[in-house]
């Protein structure tokens, strides 16, 4: 089964080639390490946890666990692992004071994989959410690793697709000695797919905690200082949005824009910002970007693109409505817990299944606005910002929602405990 899935995965590498040569900014990133050539890090006999992230969603969640690890286990150290680059830049960031060593994911090879576990000699591998990677989770186990999913997430376009090679599937889950999901419905899913159910229990979403994060407030400040951001003209950020996403937000604020409110324009993937300016050079409403060299234009603009890697949580404490972006079109939707956590009030499009459980706690709470289709969205936006007590309203019930949710990272880190002392 092994070798016709790293057949299968060879195949795959080569039709992807070409993609990774175009986009080598993107995909080229990591290239040596993910084949197994990695930097120095001398065995110097302590424990070593190898916590994977894969992305920038997954890299944020993990910060309480990060936290919770160093507290737990200060006689280990901690590797952490992405997949993707703007995962990397951010790991780097936040976790240098925290982590031994931060690099790519190997590719799913035997060869690969094998050099990195030689390198790193994880004792405890904690995979986010739920990689699934069959080859490195097999080979974990051949070393002596433990390996545990935590913050697991199964929504049911996942699950589907894993069941299409469910034998393959079943065959990695054996290998994996935990699985600490997000909620019942992802327990269900994991275990109809073949985890044992004595090894799976549900701990809650890490992502309801967000940590003190002093770096964030003293960016938070600049921001506000640097683009004069006021309560005298609202400031409304589009986060992590996707195309034609921009466009709706733009035309849902006709007539409000530049003289009513501000609004911030938070594409979800770097390499669409050239094209989100594109769309705003075309626009009537003035911009700035973020990155450019701070000017005089920056404090009244229309519209300001945040085209920076990790600074949405900064941005969110300035807002007064956050639109969640990702939802307007069938990808399924981002989270709203940061912009939560801050108290604030949140419009979400129809397709937010890849954040279901989540979404219909809040909206039991009466803490966020999910629209029925794009065509609500103006009358939303608007509604809101002539309504400072309904966006107060919705602002406290989504903060008390993600106050009474937290703990998963203390209900991971036990849990984690448990099975080391097993």
């Amino acid at each position: 089964m092994f070798l016709l899935y790293s057949i299968l995965l060879t195949l795959g590498f080569l039709l992807m080639l070409p993609l990774f040569l175009l986009r080598r900014e993107k995909y080229a990133s990591g290239f040596r390490q993910r084949l197994g050539n990695y930097p120095g890090f001398k065995d110097d006999e302590r424990n070593v946890i190898w916590l994977h992230c894969v992305s920038v969603g997954e890299t944020n969640a993990a910060r309480p666990l990060v936290d919770a690890i160093r507290k737990e286990f200060p006689d280990h150290r901690l590797v952490v692992s992405t997949t993707t680059k703007t995962g990397q830049e951010l790991a780097r960031k936040i976790f240098a004071d925290n982590a031994d060593a931060v690099i790519y994911f190997p590719f799913d090879w035997k060869f690969s994989v094998r050099r990195a576990l030689e390198r790193f000699k994880p004792s405890l591998v904690l995979l986010m959410e739920t990689e699934i990677w069959p080859r490195f989770i097999r080979e974990a186990k051949l070393a002596g690793a433990k390996v545990t999913i935590v913050n697991g997430r199964l929504s049911q376009r996942s699950f589907q697709r894993y069941a299409r090679v469910r034998p393959l599937i079943r065959t990695a889950l054996a290998d994996i000695d935990l699985a600490l999901m997000q909620d019942e419905a992802d327990a269900r899913r994991i275990i109809d797919l073949g985890m044992p159910s004595d090894q799976v229990s549900v701990t809650g979403n890490l992502k309801f905690e967000q940590p003190a994060d002093k770096a964030a407030d003293r960016l938070t400040d600049e921001l506000r200082t640097r683009f004069a951001i006021s309560p005298d003209k609202p400031l409304i950020i589009a986060a992590s949005t996707h195309e034609p996403e921009e466009r709706y937000v733009i035309e849902s604020l006709v007539g409000e824009l530049g003289h009513a409110c501000r609004l911030m324009i938070v594409p979800r993937h770097p390499e669409r910002f050239d094209d989100v300016e594109k769309l705003l050079c075309d626009s009537p409403y003035s911009f700035v970007r973020r990155s450019s060299e701070p000017s005089d234009k920056d404090k009244t603009a229309d519209i300001i693109l945040l085209d920076t890697i990790g600074e949405l949580r900064a941005a969110y404490p300035l807002a007064e409505i956050v639109f969640v972006g990702g939802s307007l079109i069938q990808h399924g939707g981002q989270s709203i817990l940061e912009p939560a956590a801050e108290g604030k009030a949140i419009v979400t499009g129809p397709f937010t299944e890849n954040f279901r459980s989540i979404i219909n706690v809040f909206l039991s709470q009466e803490a966020v606005i999910q629209l029925a289709a794009e065509s609500g969205l103006a009358s939303s936006l608007v509604s809101l910002l002539h309504d400072p007590a309904k966006r107060e309203f919705l602002g406290k019930n989504a903060k008390s929602t993600v106050d009474e949710n937290s703990g998963a990272s203390q209900r991971t880190i036990e849990a984690v405990k448990r099975l080391l002392a097993a």
